[in-house]
């Protein structure tokens, strides 16, 4: 998509604002020594919020891609275009030059390509931070997880199709390479569901949107299966930190800092759409039964998905990590995403299922209660 200069106007003023809610860089210098900073990718979902708390702290940007996502955002940041694929085009030829404190790698999925600009970059640089997933581990996850839990493989490792079930070995596979280009200079960042204003996925949004439009509403689960999402605020907020501190290591980038409730989480959508929408909880396994249904975020705390949402952030949040509350989170989205319906364009994309789908769902469970009864 292209951003018209009047829209980024727009969108950069809202997101500035918003992220200044909340924002908690704990225990980062209130001056911090000004670090140049290089984003592999950067005008996605997590580039922008990392750029505008950059140079809010002060820190020189310079993004490298290939021009095509919103090329218009951050008129005044340096820009580098290629392609991460040394085969294609002018591929990191415009990386041959240049020193920079950081590294942040927000488009690593395919090994050979994070191979080819870490070691290009490793004489150069000091810090090389890679946004991997918690999709790197090995499923089913364990319970309550910690960074040492097994990763994921893939039968074949030269595969580069992040479909077929290979994301998350793929995801393992650039960490181990990155770490191998810059040993002992490489921060290792498995998110959970990254959430928040300018999500393009329209997941997590789906749920504060939904509740904003009233009736009632199809909740799968029950009330205390536990939730983990990240602000992307908080997220880049400690990216910067870790910059600025020169921190290296694994960490969950999970959220919040104390396990959130399902229900907590949905109690925070409603509150920040519509308090008069009435949620129907639908119990997992009922849910499970239906076919070609899914709900966004969630995942049923039983069978092979019950350690999904449970992964240990001990050793983040001992790093500096910080979390704005969920309510917070659920009412800034609402309130981005009604710019972009207003302004008819922009990332008002939304998962979850349709209204057709959700009403028949609740119909069904309806009966099926009345037929247990």
């Amino acid at each position: 998509m292209t951003v018209s200069r009047r829209d980024f106007i727009a969108w950069s003023a809202a997101a500035t604002a918003l992220a200044a809610t909340g924002l908690d860089l704990a225990a980062a210098p209130a001056k911090p020594s000004p670090k140049k900073i290089l984003i592999l990718g950067g005008t996605g979902f997590l580039g922008p919020a990392t750029i505008e708390i950059a140079q809010a702290r002060g820190h020189q940007v310079t993004l490298f891609n290939r021009g095509k996502t919103r090329p218009n955002l951050f008129p005044g940041v340096e820009k580098l275009h290629g392609d991460r694929d040394p085969k294609k085009g002018e591929g990191l030829k415009a990386l041959e030059t240049g020193t920079w404190d950081a590294v942040i790698d927000n488009s690593a999925y395919y090994p050979r390509l994070v191979t080819a600009s870490a070691s290009l970059l490793a004489p150069r640089v000091k810090q090389y931070l890679i946004i991997s997933s918690i999709s790197a581990y090995q499923e089913p996850n364990p319970e309550n997880g910690t960074e040492d839990a097994p990763l994921a493989g893939l039968t074949d490792p030269t595969v580069e199709d992040i479909g077929e079930g290979n994301y998350g070995g793929l995801k393992a596979l650039c960490e181990q390479a990155a770490q191998k280009a810059l040993p002992d200079r490489t921060a290792v960042i498995r998110p959970g569901y990254i959430v928040g204003p300018d999500d393009p996925t329209g997941r997590f949004t789906y749920w504060p949107v939904r509740f904003d439009r009233g009736g009632e509403i199809a909740v799968p689960g029950a009330p205390t299966d536990p939730v983990q999402i990240i602000d992307v605020r908080d997220l880049a907020a400690w990216l910067v930190l870790m910059v600025e501190r020169g921190t290296t290591g694994v960490f969950n980038a999970c959220g919040p800092e104390k396990r959130l409730a399902w229900g907590t989480l949905v109690a925070a959508c409603r509150s920040a759409g519509n308090p008069g929408s009435k949620p129907v909880w639908i119990p997992a396994d009922f849910v499970a039964q239906q076919k070609d249904l899914e709900f966004p975020i969630w995942a049923a705390y039983q069978g092979e998905t019950k350690g999904f949402h449970t992964w240990r952030n001990d050793r983040a949040v001992k790093a500096g990590l910080r979390f704005r509350p969920a309510e917070q989170t659920a009412k800034d989205t609402l309130a981005w995403f009604k710019t972009q319906e207003k302004m008819e364009k922009g990332r008002n994309k939304l998962a979850g299922p349709s209204a057709a789908q959700e009403a028949k769902l609740i119909a069904a469970w309806r009966e099926a209660s009345k037929a247990k009864s």
